[in-house]
């Protein structure tokens, strides 16, 4: 496949295609390089939409009729594996192999998320003078990896699909260092944090699921690939088992503050995209890779960040994570608008000027 690194327009690769695909010329300048086909991008369109629906759904119910759901609560542990389990299942080797082709790039990309996201949240909470619970569950939501569905959002926003998936499996193996010590530096001096507790937790519930989903993967790859379509619906189910579950516990305190939470996830949400965009463009990296960046850095793995908190801390501390994860779909839904529209007035001016 010839090289698109002097295209000026970032062009899409597949999700979850081998990231090998594309050339790229230098450590920041990879951009795609995969044709936009129909079916593949009707389908991440629906995953997409069909998520944030299902959550919200789901949730509605949850704080109307929390009976039913308040006992998922006692699973939070088993469904935050699955969530992983599911995202192992998509790995490849190639994937990991991307990590020693641009080393430098997804460093940059990864370092950029654990530094924007929990300082953010702190500035959030602080500026929306957030309650203690709520301040540390918007800092576990900084802290935790990046989720899932920011490779399908970076595909369908015509990014670099390689980057993001490099990204996020990175971020992801290292949140068992990463995270419990992000909270232990940053969290508020009154607020207990079981560093070494959260540590075991998360080696326990992403790192192997994460490598066992993995090395199945390996050994049964075309069994996994025909059923590769149906992984992130489990994952969705894993994460409304999450959500759900805080919501039904959190349907009193919710009707109080619910609206300060989704402002204080907007905002943080938001902030991660413009910041991320602009961490790309400071070392120079093309539309596709700023691009990239920008999904990585906004999008939390808002299902694991829900997880933590309710074990950890509080059941409202599960309140941000629960949030994020209807609300950071929707925005990736409207950034994905964004960028599209961005690209059609181009290739509109370019038309015209020809």
């Amino acid at each position: 496949m010839p090289s698109n690194s002097n295209s000026s327009e970032p062009q899409p690769s597949s999700p979850r295609q081998s990231p090998l695909k594309p050339h790229y010329p230098d450590e920041f300048s990879g951009n795609g390089g995969q044709p936009d086909t129909q079916p593949s991008k009707l389908s991440a369109m629906i995953e997409v939409l069909g998520f944030p629906g299902f959550i919200l759904a789901g949730s509605a119910l949850a704080f109307f009729f929390p009976a039913p759901f308040t006992p998922l609560t006692d699973y939070i542990t088993y469904f935050l594996m699955i969530i992983m389990f599911a995202m192992g299942l998509t790995l490849t080797i190639p994937d990991f192999k991307q990590v020693a082709k641009r080393p430098l790039a997804i460093l940059f990309g990864v370092i950029a998320q654990f530094v924007i996201m929990p300082l953010l949240a702190i500035a959030v909470a602080k500026a929306l003078g957030l309650n203690p619970a709520l301040a540390v569950g918007l800092l576990m939501l900084g802290s935790v990896p990046g989720g899932t569905s920011s490779n399908v959002i970076a595909y369908l926003a015509r990014g670099d699909v390689a980057l993001s998936v490099a990204m996020t499996s990175v971020s992801t193996l290292v949140s068992p260092i990463m995270t419990p010590f992000l909270m232990l530096v940053l969290a508020d001096a009154h607020t207990e944090v079981d560093g070494l507790g959260m540590a075991w937790s998360l080696c326990q519930t992403v790192l192997l699921p994460v490598i066992g989903g993995l090395i199945i993967r390996f050994v049964a790859d075309t069994f996994i690939n025909k059923i590769l379509p149906i992984l992130p619906w489990i994952s969705i189910l894993g994460i409304g088992g999450v959500v759900f579950g805080a919501v039904a516990k959190n349907a009193e305190s919710l009707a109080n503050i619910g609206l300060i939470v989704f402002v204080a996830v907007i905002i943080h949400n938001v902030l991660g995209y413009v910041l991320g965009f602009f961490a790309g463009q400071l070392v120079g990296m093309p539309t596709a890779g700023k691009r990239t960046v920008a999904v990585e850095v906004g999008t939390q793995s808002a299902g694991l960040s829900s997880g933590m908190a309710a074990k950890f801390f509080t059941p409202e501390a599960a309140l941000p994570g629960a949030v994020a994860a209807v609300v950071h779909n929707i925005t990736g839904a409207i950034y994905v608008a964004i960028c599209r529209k961005v690209d059609e007035g181009k290739e509109t001016s370019k038309s015209a000027s020809a």
